[in-house]
């Protein structure tokens, strides 16, 4: 019975036959072991001499990683294999042997993995993070859809600045200037006047000239608009659309967060209602004596796990060197390494960065936009996620309501995951008052003929109406655990690195 490695638990007892590649494999005598991935999950195969006619058996052992073929056997549980079940041999079909496969089980710089990124997919942490990614895409369209939301498709060409002109993408477009999308907002808030409740979900571009491990200049964003809504509508939106992500992830992908080592115990705890802080006030806790003690708290401990995990490594590298270890207690040391030193340069990084952080809060001014390091403390001092809200008016997009209860602020929001990973999620009430908004685009030095059109929404109807914009990549990161945002999409677009 042809059947799928995710659907062995249905077969215990009972032949089945396994499509796949050599994951990895060892053998010993008269005992091989194939640990088989089929895109579902893995499964180890067990092949014992004089089960499966001698000539298969000599093939077997000599295939390389990623290695395909076709293998059937009797299914059986066994809890110390990968998935809890596992493939007693009868017969076997190699399909395409290979040797010298690039990617192996020791570790590889980033640069390597990202100029082989075809063949990195196939490797486990890719994979479990692509599940994931998977999983969050489906309950993106799933809440919004379920919630009497309307998808509607907005252009990647744009003539007009949704953010920042500096950062946008200029195409020629048949001769006329032209830019790819920052955002479908702008588009959104004149479907929402004919819908009530609509999204769009697609790929949006930055040309934002970073190289941290929080960009890319290609990504996927969400965008929901809502028209007749206020800011604590908005809020309560995100909060319900970011935990039902979550518990999601949590039923559908446990085993992929486990295998990542995800912090599974802090995202259970991902339900509403999330911190609520007002700009002011997380700029009065950057400032206070409170984060002083807290980063230098932070930094003793990045110091603790760097001592401990240096130890770690040195215990296994002495047992390596001491000799005697089985062959499956060597795989498993391999990757235990690779795991180990990158959690090590990542603390390292850490310990670096801690007291220039902590200075970059202390000296923060009030009128300027939380950077990545003041959202990092705020997030970190959270077991949830945080809302800030009501941003500086001079720091943010014209199109913002300006609060008419303190006109030196708007009526927006930034979501900040917890754990440290900053922004997610960016929102806010959008300005309906005609002559509020003309203002506003005199301003920023716009054209106001270039947004006629936008000005229209103003005249014809005008409602209170608001949205936000949830980046993919950086909540998959988020989820996962992952600290550099280019592992979670499949092929990243970075500023100084284009993958394949």
């Amino acid at each position: 019975m042809k059947t799928t490695i995710n659907k062995l638990s249905e077969c215990v007892g009972q032949e089945a036959e396994l499509s796949g590649w050599v994951y990895h494999s060892r053998h010993s005598g008269k005992v091989a072991f194939i640990v088989l991935r089929d895109g579902t999950g893995l499964c180890q195969c067990v092949i014992e001499k004089g089960k499966v006619a001698d000539d298969v058996f000599e093939q077997l052992i000599r295939l390389g990683q990623e290695s395909s073929l076709v293998i059937a056997g009797v299914v059986r549980a066994e809890p110390r294999s990968p998935g809890g079940y596992e493939l007693a041999v009868t017969a076997a079909q190699i399909i395409c042997p290979t040797q010298d496969y690039p990617i192996t089980p020791k570790e590889h710089g980033t640069e390597f993995l990202m100029k082989n990124r075809h063949l990195h997919l196939r490797s486990q942490r890719p994979w479990c993070i692509g599940r994931i990614r998977h999983t969050v895409i489906d309950a993106i369209r799933r809440f919004f859809n379920d919630n009497g939301f309307t998808l509607v498709d907005t252009p990647i060409f744009t003539a007009a600045a949704g953010e920042g002109e500096q950062t946008l993408f200029e195409v020629d477009y048949f001769g006329k200037p032209m830019f790819l999308s920052q955002t479908g907002q702008l588009y959104l808030e004149c479907a929402a006047m004919s819908f009530g409740k609509v999204y769009c979900f697609g790929p949006t571009f930055r040309a934002e000239k970073s190289k941290t491990r929080r960009h890319l200049t290609e990504f996927w964003m969400v965008e929901p608009e809502v028209a007749y809504i206020d800011l604590a509508g908005l809020l309560e939106l995100a909060e319900n659309f970011v935990s039902g992500i979550v518990r999601r992830v949590l039923k559908d992908n446990r085993a992929e967060l486990e295998a990542l080592g995800a912090d599974i115990a802090t995202l259970e705890k991902i339900a509403p209602p999330f911190y609520r802080l007002t700009y002011t006030e997380a700029a009065q806790i950057l400032t206070s004596e409170r984060t002083v003690k807290f980063m230098a708290g932070q930094l003793e401990t990045f110091k603790m796990q760097k001592t401990a995990i240096e130890k770690q490594i040195g215990d296994i590298e002495a047992a390596e060197k001491a000799g005697g270890l089985k062959q499956w207690q060597k795989d498993k040391n391999t990757k235990l390494l690779i795991d180990l030193r990158a959690e090590l340069a990542e603390l390292e990084i850490k310990i670096e960065n801690n007291p220039r952080h902590a200075q970059l809060a202390a000296e923060f001014k009030w009128g300027k936009d939380l950077g990545g390091s003041d959202e990092t403390i705020i997030s970190l001092m959270h077991d949830k996620p945080v809302f800030v809200t009501h941003y500086p008016r001079a720091a943010k997009a014209f199109y913002m309501k300006t609060d008419r209860g303190n006109r030196k602020v708007v009526e927006n929001f930034d979501l900040l995951a917890s754990q440290g990973f900053g922004e997610i999620i960016g929102g806010s009430v959008r300005e309906d008052d005609y002559q509020s908004l003309l203002d506003r685009i005199g301003e920023e030095g716009y054209k106001p003929e270039d947004y006629a059109w936008y000005l229209d929404l103003r005249k014809y109807g005008s409602v209170p109406h608001g949205g936000f914009g949830l980046g993919v990549e950086r909540t998959v990161a988020w989820i996962t655990g992952e600290r550099h945002i280019r592992q979670c999409i499949a092929f990243p677009r970075m500023m100084d690195n284009v993958c394949i």
